[in-house]
């Protein structure tokens, strides 16, 4: 029996995957659990054209996030932080501040898909974030943090 998958099913498939599976696997299990639909002709070509209208938006999500990393290239961010004498931070900078920073240039970024170094931003100086645009797109973000 040829199903089309709705969802993951772990040892089987992906979403949208075409499998063959035993008859009674597919009948009582995979199609009544909602995970998968029987693999008609009509459902194929429906799940060909599903595939291509998402690709297509796909590629002007990655699109935008393109442009979002050259105006991220662009400006200059700085954070300040209260210091000691040594230039060491007390606390940390975090991804809010940083997100904050950058949206203040104009340019909004969701605070969970900056990604700091793993060490923190506990010292004064110039540093990288990755942040993180779209599936395939991460940029370098540099950013400085400074002495209030």
């Amino acid at each position: 029996m040829e199903i089309i998958l709705k969802q993951d099913v772990q040892g089987l498939g992906s979403k949208d995957d075409i499998v063959t599976v035993k008859d009674g696997y597919g009948r009582n299990y995979l199609i009544p659990q909602q995970m998968a639909i029987v693999a008609t002709e009509s459902a194929k070509k429906v799940l060909a054209e599903n595939i291509r209208q998402r690709a297509h938006k796909e590629a002007k999500l990655k699109e935008e996030a393109m442009k979002v990393a050259e105006s991220l290239a662009a400006i200059k961010v700085s954070i300040g932080a209260k210091t000691s004498t040594t230039g060491k931070i007390f606390g940390s900078v975090n991804n809010i501040q940083l997100a904050e920073s950058i949206a203040e240039k104009g340019i909004e970024v969701d605070r969970k898909n900056i990604m700091l170094p793993k060490e923190g931003v506990k010292e004064v100086g110039t540093h990288t974030a990755k942040i993180k645009l779209h599936r395939e797109v991460v940029v370098d973000f540099e950013f400085e943090v400074v002495s209030e």
